[in-house]
């Protein structure tokens, strides 16, 4: 009988995760609209990303919707994606909403742990992840980091500790005096926070057969942790257990079972990459030897750090070389010849290097080959250049980390300046490693990788830990570029060199084909794209000689609605935000997170809208006095014309609170009088959480307006140049949406020769193919699919015309108009059809997101409905009467929203 074939981890069913997304869309669970609370943004260092947001809101989830809240829960995040700073929001989240006081830290490794330190209790340290002070409903909170749990704890603190595993495991086990044993885990409610979590699971995966020395340790630390867990499960408030990883092995059935109904939240490597969120990678292959290998990077780093400042990079952009050996001797022994190396270089010697290593294969690499043609051109100032990289690469800038994972710590000011590489006074350049940055290093700035080749394995165990590497080092580095930062690639289209120096990670290996088979497999099996440099020059994307030579190209127009100036004269009250602020508002009091003895059934429950008369405008000064965008000086940058806060809150066109009354659905049980006072607070919170919305998308100083301009398609029609990302370890996503590749498009309806696209824009150009010949039916004298290509005026001021804007107004969720003035956007089709009755133009954008990100773009979908709603209202400059424009649904894979259907719909005569 043949076996049947095992569903790989991607496919895998998670409950939870499941549960918590339907929720999201059902309009009666108590849990959908959730917003996180606002004390959580604002006590943390970095505002939390919006995956990061979704991870807490499927977690709230889970300990508010399900009876009996899981103990146990699992957050599989990329690594990079920023787990500590998860972690520092649940804290305050669990301390605030759960009334937990005592958290254990614990991970493996002692990298790890002194990281996490930084980032948790070390208020000094640059890595600290929480607010100087942290402020919640008026109370500070303080943050203590502890041996032992006390036996009587302060107020309005939070106790943690943090330690190894395996002195967790050491304490538990064998009963010394001062350290926790069981017992103290079984006094006050624990949360236990579970960091790289695969390692815990050695007995789940080994429960028979011949065990490691490793394995029997780790068996032991999976078992403290459960017994902790397990520890208060007599008791009405339970401890908790967290766990946290990038890399655990839903493909093993054991694991999988073992995890299925805790894995509460995903967010897999190759989605934060193709987000935005990482650098790109791109693998060096070379048969170069060490020594050349290093004096390879070292010209690419330098180069890299010449480039940045070209490109107008601000600050200290300082890229940092890595080099990964196998054994702590070869680690100091290729330390030791790169100091020479560096000490050694002359012009001469550089010169002739760069020339031999241009007939080796580096002269396939895009990006050595970029180094190398500065050098040469720069041969007048090489005697500068190589006193500035002697300079930069001095071995006091030469940091080696070479103490092995579990054992001795680094040299005293080592660690500190291993964790504080992107700070402007940290001038360490290279760093020489064997284990230690295989996990815990957060390192941004890290932008080569080199992989000394001397007694490296080639086996599957070391290629994982290799892709592991590159996993970490792929972080991206918020460089500035004219003061301004940004924490995800700036560069994804352009067609210029910018992103390969400035948001790509090389990793220089050797060229051996079966060790790069090996590699390959293990980055695949890791869902982290990468590609090998080589030499990628753009694509000449031309329109089709035929469509050239038509009347549609000759005379025809494209057109786009025209945008206005907004004065600051306009925004006088506050239903100029889009917020219709009534004397009477009505809420739903939040009462899904309320003990009540119907609390498992909430769908269920019947309600009735009563009057809170105890509500005035102290709630609406306290809740302003909480959030900090509603400082005057603040207020006034999005409300002009404002001339005090007593005018905001009392002003009959902005809150009027002097004459608010409030009505709230609550249970038919209730009584007014059930309702506290901080229950009130939340929920004018909760209200100018959402105006602050308002407030920041609605002033705007461009506006759409109803006239639509005509733009000579001849002009805006035209040939570009771009790139086609080149992945071979694509894994998930290459089946799926994401892979870009370009295709050669011979039928004429499609006016460019060659389409560069990903599968999901393929797809819909393919499905409108098979329509093509029944418009033609319709529309004899033009059916033509137009691709607007953010490349094609991508430096130009044409790029800002072919956008649309949001104008006129729409109907909100209550029924009620509000005015439409967002930013503008260019759909990615357009479909021109033409008859002699007739110009036609239809807008198509396709949409491979899903969830949160989806929902936060369906303002553009509802611009495109809008059009097809209000054809009378649309005005055209040169008066022309036969011309229509519409807009379709977002396009979905296989069709999944019936945007072909609406097509054929809109298309009708």
């Amino acid at each position: 009988m043949a076996k049947s074939k095992k569903a790989p981890a991607n496919a895998r069913k998670f409950p939870l995760v499941d549960q918590a997304e339907q929720a999201e869309k059902d309009l009666f669970s108590q849990h959908q609209g959730y917003q996180i609370p606002e004390y959580i943004n604002a006590n943390l260092a970095h505002t939390l990303r919006d995956y990061q947001d979704e991870a807490i809101r499927n977690f709230h989830y889970t300990q508010t919707q399900i009876n009996p809240n899981p103990q146990h829960v699992l957050f599989n995040m990329a690594t990079g994606s920023g787990k500590t700073d998860l972690m520092a929001g649940l804290i305050l989240y669990l301390y605030q909403e759960h009334n937990f006081r005592n958290f254990l830290f614990t991970v493996n490794t002692n990298s790890v742990l002194m990281k996490t330190k930084d980032n948790l209790v070390n208020e000094n340290s640059e890595k600290y992840l929480f607010q100087d002070k942290i402020e919640i409903d008026g109370e500070h909170i303080f943050i203590k980091e502890v041996e032992r749990f006390p036996r009587i704890q302060q107020d309005n603190t939070i106790y943690i500790k943090l330690s190894s595993v395996q002195k967790v495991s050491d304490d538990l086990f064998v009963l010394k005096e001062n350290t926790m044993g069981l017992s103290d885990y079984e006094n006050q409610p624990v949360a236990i926070l579970a960091d790289e979590a695969h390692h815990y699971s050695a007995f789940t995966k080994k429960k028979n057969g011949k065990e490691t020395k490793e394995e029997k340790e780790e068996k032991t630390w999976e078992s403290a942790i459960t017994k902790i867990l397990r520890a208060r499960d007599d008791k009405e408030k339970k401890n908790l257990l967290l766990e946290f990883t990038a890399t655990v092995d839903f493909d093993k059935e054991v694991i999988y079972n073992k995890y299925r109904d805790k894995v509460v939240y995903r967010y897999p490597l190759n989605q934060f990459m193709f987000d935005g969120y990482s650098k790109q990678v791109k693998r060096i292959e070379t048969s170069a030897s060490d020594q050349d290998k290093m004096l390879n990077v070292v010209l690419l780093s330098q180069f890299r750090k010449y480039r940045a400042y070209a490109e107008g990079v601000t600050g200290t952009f300082k890229p940092v070389i890595m080099f990964k050996s196998a054994k702590v001797a070869v680690s100091l022994e290729a330390n030791k010849v790169f100091n020479e190396l560096i000490q050694n270089l002359n012009v001469a010697d550089l010169l002739a290097f760069i020339k031999r290593q241009q007939v080796l294969d580096n002269a396939d690499s895009s990006a050595l080959e970029l180094a190398y043609n500065f050098y040469l051109k720069s041969e007048d100032d090489l005697a500068k250049i190589v006193r500035e990289i002697k300079q930069d690469f001095d071995p006091r800038n030469v940091l080696n980390a070479n103490d092995n994972d579990r054992g001795n710590m680094l040299e005293k000011g080592q660690y500190e300046a291993l964790n504080t590489l992107e700070s402007p006074n940290n001038l360490y350049r290279v760093v020489f490693a064997v284990a230690k940055l295989t996990e815990g290093w957060d390192v941004l700035n890290l932008y080569d990788i080199v992989r000394i080749e001397k007694e490296a394995a080639t086996n599957k165990n070391a290629t994982m830990v290799e892709a592991q590497l590159i996993g970490r080092g792929a972080r991206y580095y918020p460089f500035e570029i004219n003061g301004e930062k940004s924490y995800q690639r700036r560069y994804d289209y352009d067609t210029s060199n910018k992103q390969l120096f400035l948001e790509t990670l090389h990793y220089h290996t050797m060229n051996e084909p079966q060790y790069l088979k090996q590699l390959v497999g293990s980055l695949k099996q890791m869902d982290l794209p990468t590609g090998e440099d080589k030499k990628n020059p753009p694509i000449e994307i031309k329109l089709k000689p035929a469509f050239k030579k038509t009347d549609t190209y000759k005379t025809g127009k494209i057109y786009y609605n025209k945008s206005e100036d907004v004065p600051d004269t306009w925004f006088d009250s506050i239903d100029k935000y889009g917020i219709n602020h009534k004397t009477d508002i009505s809420r739903n009091l939040n009462y899904g997170s309320r003990e009540v003895s119907y609390k498992s059934n909430f769908e269920n429950i019947e309600t009735k809208t009563v009057s809170v008369e105890k509500f005035n405008d102290r709630y609406i000064k306290k809740a302003i006095q909480r959030l900090d965008f509603y400082k005057f000086d603040n207020l006034k940058k999005y409300l002009p014309l404002l001339t005090s806060m007593k005018e905001f809150i009392y002003g009959e066109k902005w809150l009027n609170a002097g004459n608010i009354k409030l009505f709230l659905t609550v249970p038919k049980g209730y009584k007014v009088s059930d309702i506290s006072p901080d229950e009130l607070l939340k929920i004018t919170i909760d209200l100018l959480k959402e105006y602050e919305g308002n407030f920041k998308t609605g002033y705007v100083k461009q506006r759409g307006t109803n006239q639509f301009i005509g733009y000579p398609i001849r002009e805006y029609l035209t040939n570009y140049n771009k790139r086609v990302p080149e992945y071979d370890t694509l894994h998930m996503l290459n089946e799926v949406t994401q892979k870009v590749a370009a295709y050669e498009i011979k039928e004429e309806f499609f006016v460019y020769e060659t389409a560069i696209v990903n599968k999901l824009e393929y797809e819909l150009i393919e499905r409108i193919k098979a329509y093509v010949e029944e418009l033609k039916q319709k529309y004899n004298k033009a059916v033509y699919l137009f691709r607007m290509d953010e490349n094609m005026h991508r430096e130009s001021a044409k790029s800002e015309k072919l956008k649309l804007h949001q104008y006129g107004s729409r109907i909100n969720r209550a029924g009620e108009k509000v005015d439409m003035h967002l930013q503008g956007f260019q759909p990615d089709f357009i479909l021109f059809l033409e008859n002699s009755d007739i110009h036609f133009q239809i807008f198509i954008e396709p949409k491979g997101m899903s969830g949160e990100r989806f929902i936060s773009e369906l303002w553009k979908q509802e611009l495109l409905l809008y059009m097809n709603d209000h054809q009378v209202e649309m005005e055209f400059e040169d008066e022309v009467e036969n011309v229509r424009i519409s807009g379709l649904k977002f396009y979905t894979k296989d069709d999944g929203q019936g945007t072909l259907e609406q097509l054929r719909e809109v298309t009708q005569l």
